[in-house]
Order: structure tokens, then sequence, then C-alpha cells
């Protein structure tokens, strides 16, 4: 999956001279916790809730002590000061804006909001603004794939257990266990086999789980040294 597969297409912007209290407003009205910021249709900056934190009007504008003052750079106040006193979107607006292309894989829109702790990304099409994608719309992608029956899934408890079997294979699971076995029955899965070490053997289990039809798995995995099958 892409950007354009998961992202919402109908995205709520402001212009760079829109007023903050207006902003403000229509984040309100709309539940939405940021704004991308266009020109021309092109995204210039993106205003959230980060950005209206420190504001004058709430009393929450940055204060320094004498000896910050003394040392703080006068562009650093000045900066300060503008972004918790400005009225227009652009003075207030984070200008180092993200975006992603279109046809963006959604693992990396993924890794980028999770880098760069960021709770939304705008995507763009030949520069221009097509639509947002934010970590509820990753959640909703990944709801749909939970609920979505696999094509093909196995449809005995004969498919079932060979499906495990090669899950554990090709996941490079299988050398964690000797004497391993996979019996199912009625779509649940027991796992039998010995551990060859004391550590975290929840993949196998997952690895089970994860397959179309597995109705739930019963680990019944020994570490070495316990009484053998």
């Amino acid at each position: 999956m892409i950007a354009s597969d998961i992202m919402t297409r109908d995205v709520v912007s402001v212009g760079p001279d829109a007023p903050v209290a207006d902003v403000v407003a229509l984040m309100l009205n709309h539940r939405i916790s940021a704004v991308p910021v266009v020109q021309n249709n092109v995204v210039i900056g993106i205003l959230s809730e980060g950005d209206l934190l420190r504001r004058v009007e709430i009393g929450t504008e940055p204060k320094r002590s004498r000896w910050l003052e003394i040392f703080a750079s006068s562009e650093t106040v000045a900066a300060d000061y503008v972004r918790s006193h400005g009225r227009k979107t652009s003075e207030v607006m984070t200008r180092d804006v993200i975006t992603v292309a279109s046809d963006t894989p959604i693992a990396e829109i993924a890794r980028l909001l999770e880098t760069k702790g960021i709770k939304r990304v705008p995507v763009t099409r030949d520069g221009a603004l097509v639509g947002i994608v934010s970590r509820a719309n990753l959640l909703q992608a990944l709801s749909s794939k939970l609920a979505a029956a696999a094509p093909g899934a196995p449809t005995n408890d004969s498919q079932i257990r060979e499906a495990v079997e090669t899950e554990i294979r090709q996941q490079g699971l299988a050398p964690l266990v000797v004497q391993y076995n996979v019996i199912v029955e009625d779509g649940v899965v027991h796992l039998w086999g010995i551990k060859r070490h004391a550590i975290d053997y929840s993949a196998i289990v997952i690895a089970a789980e994860n397959i179309a039809g597995v109705k739930t798995v019963v680990d019944h995995l020994r570490p070495l040294g316990a009484v053998l099958m």
C-alpha cells in the first residue's frame, strides 16, 4: 500500500495570511490537530497544536530567567516573540515541513512519523497538495488488513498445518526448537517441541496466529531439560 491508498483526500488547509484566531476556530470545528499552509496549492508550512502551545493570550509564552535573557541571542528572542504574539499563520507555522509523495510506501511513512516524532505528513503529487496521512490513517489501514480475509486462505486443518510449518521455516524460527510438531484440530493449532534456549519464543506462537483460518494457538513448547514428549 502507498500514501494515495490511505490518505485523507479532502484536506483542510489555510493560506499564509489567515488569522491565527480563524485557524484555531477551524481546527476546533473540524476536530483536527494541524492544518497544512498552502500558497498556490504548494505546501509552505504546517500549523499544529504544538505551534500554538506558547501563546501570550493564555500566559504560556516563553519566560526566561535573567541569566538566560543575558545569554540568549537577539534572533532567538525575536523568533520566540513572533511565535507567541504573531497574528498571521505565516508568523506561527512550522516552515520546515516534511512531505511525502503520493506513491510513498506506507511502511516508509510509518518510519518517518516515528523517527521524526510527528503525527501527520502532507502528501504531494508534482509539488501540489493532494492529501494528508496521519497516524489515524495508518491505524485505519491496519484495521482493514486485520479484518480482511487473506486470498487463498487455508480451508481445512491439513492446509492450516502446512501453512504454519511453512511460515515457521520461512521466518527462520525452526532452529529455535527441536522435535517440534504442529497439530491442528478444528482450526486450533497446538505447538509441541523443546526450546533450545531460555529466550522469548512468542515469535513462534505469533507466526502460527497470523495464519488465516487459525482460531487460537495452544503453546505446549517446553524448555530443554524438561520431560520429553
